[in-house]
């Protein structure tokens, strides 16, 4: 009837309105501060059953699997929507619902990374959600304090280990991507429980490096992100351990913002002062390797003049750095 079409601007089911709003934040994920408080509202008012909650997580996680760039804006939105919907059935509230449609993807993890290119595409995007949820989904302690998920940072673990099971290219991509994303929260957690799990990984990466029959190109990466978290993830302290965080001296200030990296990197995020220029280059940079994007695809193979060019060739700075690594290894293993 005319009143609940005018409640609900005209959209005659749930889903309808849901897609509206989630291809709205794609398109413009800077609306996300004007308009999340109606559009929960508006949920509150239309999500009263089961099904309805069990709907509207669907609708967010294939947004947040299938559209790219929408992983980190989606995470962002379950965090918020766990906090501010009113309806929590016996067969659990919406951030239950979302953990347990994600433990559907994660148990089928091995299956996955040793599937089809499809597959493993699939997987990916479901990765990098899913280390979003982790930096972005709060959850409020016994004694009132915010934390993040335990059982993500467990995930995200085993998530890493499937990956390195079978290290071809994609699923390596995937994991360099992981943990720039999530290395340095992964680790601070990690330590605080006195484990060593990062060592163990960067072992893991160090032996892929070494072993594995991946492309010359992600062999870089690999280095590169070891580089990385030897310098402490590329996080600036002041003189004093004590010095308070400000935007001036800590990249990982403004925590709403995704984190990107420069060629050297180097995090900034979209506070920083020269953002656009350092972001016009990152895109510039992935334009060369086309592939390489979130489908995590293979190289492509013979026939393509760009790469017939560097195929028989290493470039010298990354043959140096190689060679270094594999002499300074070989050390480690005979001591």
């Amino acid at each position: 009837d005319s009143s609940y079409e005018d409640r609900y601007d005209g959209y005659l089911t749930l889903a309808e309105y849901v897609q509206v709003f989630l291809n709205h934040l794609t398109e413009q994920p800077g609306c996300f501060e004007t308009e999340i408080e109606q559009f929960a509202e508006t949920l509150n008012g239309w999500v009263t059953a089961d099904e309805a909650l069990q709907e509207l997580v669907e609708l967010i996680y294939q947004q947040a699997t299938s559209v790219p760039n929408f992983s980190y804006i989606g995470a962002r939105l379950c965090n918020y929507l766990s906090h501010h919907l009113t309806i929590s059935p016996q067969t659990g509230n919406f951030r239950q619902l979302l953990l347990q449609r994600c433990r559907t993807e994660y148990e089928n993890r091995d299956e996955a990374t040793k599937g089809d290119e499809t597959t493993r595409k699939q997987f990916h995007a479901f990765v990098l959600f899913l280390a979003e949820l982790y930096l972005n989904l709060e959850i409020k302690g016994t004694k009132g304090q915010v934390m993040r998920a335990e059982i993500l940072q467990e995930g995200l673990r085993e998530l890493l280990n499937a990956l390195f099971s079978n290290p071809v290219d994609s699923n390596l991509i995937c994991a360099v991507k992981l943990l720039k994303l999530t290395g340095s929260v992964l680790e601070d957690a990690w330590k605080e429980k006195g484990r060593n799990d990062m060592e163990e990984v960067i072992q893991r990466i160090e032996n892929v490096v070494l072993d594995a029959n991946c492309s010359r190109d992600v062999k870089h990466m690999l280095l590169k992100l070891v580089e990385l978290r030897s310098s402490n993830w590329g996080r600036v302290h002041g003189s004093s351990p004590h010095t308070e965080a400000t935007p001036e001296n800590d990249p990982n200030y403004f925590m709403n913002e995704p984190t990107f990296y420069t060629s050297d990197g180097v995090p900034f995020t979209a506070a920083d002062p020269d953002y656009q220029e350092k972001y016009q280059e990152l895109l510039e940079r992935e334009d060369l390797f086309p592939d390489y994007e979130e489908n995590g695809t293979d190289l492509p193979g013979s026939g393509e003049p760009y790469f017939d060019d560097i195929d028989d060739e290493m470039d010298p700075e990354i043959e140096e750095a190689y060679e270094k690594f594999c002499l300074e290894s070989e050390h480690k293993r005979k001591q």
